[in-house]
């Protein structure tokens, strides 16, 4: 018996240690399925956390209007500058700022002292040339007179009284007296000239107006000195009509194909912001200007100001109507410029990208994300963005027309991406 229970006891204390390392197998396997399903729920869930979500908009139809943008400033029809061709002092101004003005209205008068004064004597040398005049006709009818008398003793003598040398010195004596006499005839005629530019200098000590319109700027006042040397000083500066004026904006070179004469326009001034003005291109010029290396077209366009509200110099910021697409499907420009993200492009990824690859795409050309070549927009299937080739037509900065069999007015497509949820 005390054999039967040693061995007994021995069998019991070697099958102990067997069962305990059962127990731990056991113990370290359920273990390791928890975590497997800890990480399984974990990593799900972040990816869900992490899953975009996007901002979406409508496909319209509807009507589009091509603007194109340019700045500028508002000028008078015909602005005039007037100057004066004489140097002096003025003595009188008849106009100021804004004053409607007449075509032959005096506007302004230098002292004319010695312009008078230089008239006079012009008047008085004309009357000496031409007493010099008749000094020498009659110098000249008394010299012909003893020529001829000389001659006519000559024949009735035989050629023998007067002799050669008599007769030789009337006829220079004559033709002296009426070289006299034409260069008196000469001074007559440099006399009436110089009198003419005299008595036009003083008719120009008045300064007239050579339109029917207003002054825009007035530089000078009584007693001020005007020196014109070089060139004719601006006294004045003329608008003939500020009821009909033109813009001249500058259209950039990448618009300037799309801008013709006849195309109307509208435009905004700082002083008047809330209201807009019509216009009509009056001309789009060939001549290019060059500013900071951006290159511009002058255009002009023509404007009604019958209120007389804008003013010559104010800057305007035009939009000028280039094309209109009537009933054409729009999509928002957002929606043109999106990009998805790569996880939302390519499927998930990660532990449960994995586990769950999604299926292996199909179709054409693709660029490297997997999206067909050439402009697309993005459109929502079962949560992941899908692309849907376009075919692009024109913009107004906000919408575009575009073509595509795919889309119909009322479709979502994608503009762009929310913070993801927490």
């Amino acid at each position: 018996m005390e054999s039967i229970g040693m061995d007994l006891h021995q069998e019991l204390e070697s099958a102990a240690p067997n069962r305990r390392r059962r127990i731990y197998l056991t113990l370290g396997i359920l273990v390791l399925a928890a975590m497997a399903i800890f990480l399984w729920f974990a990593t799900g869930r972040q990816a869900e956390n992490a899953k975009p979500r996007f901002e979406t908009r409508k496909v319209r139809q509807g009507d589009l209007t091509v603007t194109v943008g340019a700045t500028g400033t508002l000028e008078p029809t015909n602005q005039v500058d007037v100057g004066s061709e004489l140097s002096g002092i003025i003595q009188s101004v008849t106009v100021d700022f804004n004053d409607q003005v007449r075509i032959g209205q005096e506007l302004a008068r230098l002292d004319d002292t010695k312009l008078k004064a230089a008239v006079a004597k012009s008047e008085a040398a004309l009357v000496s040339a031409r007493a010099s005049l008749r000094e020498a006709k009659a110098t000249a009818t008394e010299a012909r007179a003893n020529y001829e008398r000389m001659r006519h003793l000559r024949r009735s003598t035989d050629n023998r009284v007067p002799s050669d040398q008599d007769l030789e010195t009337a006829k220079a004596t004559l033709d002296r007296a009426l070289a006299a006499e034409d260069s008196a005839q000469a001074r007559i005629a440099e006399a009436i000239a110089t009198l003419n530019v005299d008595r036009t200098n003083l008719e120009k000590s008045v300064i007239y107006s050579p339109i029917n319109g207003v002054v825009l700027t007035r530089s000078v006042d009584p007693g001020q000195t005007v020196a014109a040397s070089f060139q004719a000083p601006v006294l004045f500066t003329l608008a003939e009509d500020l009821a009909l004026m033109e813009l001249h904006v500058d259209v950039d070179e990448a618009d300037v194909g799309l801008v013709r004469e006849g195309q109307p326009a509208v435009f905004t001034v700082d002083a008047y912001a809330e209201r807009s003005f019509p216009a009509v291109i009056r001309q789009v010029r060939y001549g290019a200007e060059t500013t900071s290396g951006v290159v511009t077209y002058e255009t002009v366009l023509t404007v009604s100001n019958a209120d007389l509200t804008l003013r010559p110099g104010m800057t305007a910021t035009a939009e000028i109507t280039v094309q209109e697409v009537r009933d054409a499907l729009l999509v928002p420009n957002a929606a043109l410029r999106f990009v998805p993200p790569a996880q939302a492009a390519t499927g998930p990824s990660g532990f449960m990208g994995r586990l769950m690859p999604g299926p292996p795409r199909r179709g054409g050309p693709t660029d490297n994300a997997g999206a067909p070549a050439g402009p697309k927009i993005w459109r929502l299937q079962d949560g992941q963005p899908v692309p849907v080739a376009v075919t692009l037509g024109q913009s107004d900065g906000q919408w575009t027309e575009v073509r595509a069999a795919e889309l119909t007015p009322g479709a979502e497509v994608i503009v762009g991406t929310m913070e993801a949820s927490r």
